[in-house]
């Protein structure tokens, strides 16, 4: 155990690429596959973040991407209320040890895999030593995935924080109403301010948006705010129709992508994915640099 955790030391103190996952009983070795990890957050709740995170998820699935939603938010966990799963297990049976990462890895019908948030854990800041190494040796789990999805809790608390400093990418959702647009102007100020040595992508999604106009003008605001008093460069992704077909779809508790195809609120989806599969990200992106970035090591 000390020679593990010896390693996980210097793993997180090295500026180098991570090491393959460690081998576990029943699993094979070989390379570490190369992991996207994209966080998806939101200043203020109610804009659809989750929402977006799902069903960006199953569009990646739909064109053979193996893909894991990790609900991060530690307080009022609801990816598995999206999907209308009853996980048994969550992040805090792993942070407290009683379960494995692989244990809690959820299959779905849609062809995602998810993790289920740990409700009632209040910070990632407050692991003991011993519970943060576990953790960090846990993680490596995720790396089976092609793309892992974080969705964040909503709001700037240093969870929120730390996950999307961590990710290769961070999707910001916002919608138009003027409070939501303060809100996301607020939570791109504070990754501004907090967050050291920023290297992320950071990219606005307009959620509800009547059209393209509506949905351009709303990013534009917002970018140009940014570049002019934070000296930031936030990219805009596109937007998501405002369709009735997603309030209905969360009732049913089935994503619209799956039940409703076709809808605009799904064919803007599979856009956000084809334009987020032309961007490049770092040599170094994966797993290993999510985990140093994550608990603050680089």
């Amino acid at each position: 155990m000390e020679d593990q955790a010896q390693a996980l030391r210097e793993l997180m103190n090295s500026s180098k690429p991570a090491p393959k996952a460690p081998e576990r009983p029943g699993v094979q070795s070989g390379p570490e596959r190369k992991t996207r990890i994209i966080a998806v957050t939101s200043g203020k709740g109610g804009v659809g973040k989750t929402n977006v995170s799902v069903n960006l998820a199953i569009a990646y699935a739909k064109i053979g991407k193996k893909v894991i939603v990790m609900d991060a938010d530690l307080g009022l966990a609801n990816v598995n209320i999206m999907l209308n799963v009853i996980p048994k297990h969550n992040l805090y049976h792993v942070i407290r040890k009683q379960k494995t990462m692989r244990d809690i890895i959820y299959d779905t019908d849609y062809g995602i895999q998810i993790v289920a948030g740990a409700s009632g854990f209040s910070k990632i800041a407050n692991l003991s030593e011993d519970e943060r190494q576990s953790f960090i040796d846990e993680l490596y789990a995720l790396s089976q995935a092609d793309i892992v999805i974080i969705d964040t809790s909503a709001g700037v608390s240093s969870n929120v924080l730390s996950f999307v400093a961590a990710a290769d990418e961070a999707i910001i959702v916002t919608t138009p109403e003027p409070t939501a647009i303060t809100d996301a102007y607020g939570i791109i100020k504070i990754i501004a301010t907090e967050v050291e040595n920023l290297n992320i992508g950071l990219k606005l999604v307009v959620n509800r948006a009547k059209t393209v106009i509506e949905g351009r003008k709303v990013a534009d605001r917002i970018i140009e705010i940014s570049a002019n008093f934070l000296n930031l460069k936030v990219e805009y992704l596109g937007c998501i129709f405002d369709d009735p077909v997603v309030p209905q779809a969360v009732l049913r508790q089935k994503p619209f992508i799956v039940s409703d195809p076709k809808s605009k609120a799904a064919i803007s989806i599979q856009h956000l994915v084809g334009r987020l599969e032309k961007t490049e990200f770092e040599a170094d992106a994966g797993l290993g640099r999510f985990i140093r970035k994550l608990f603050g090591k680089e």
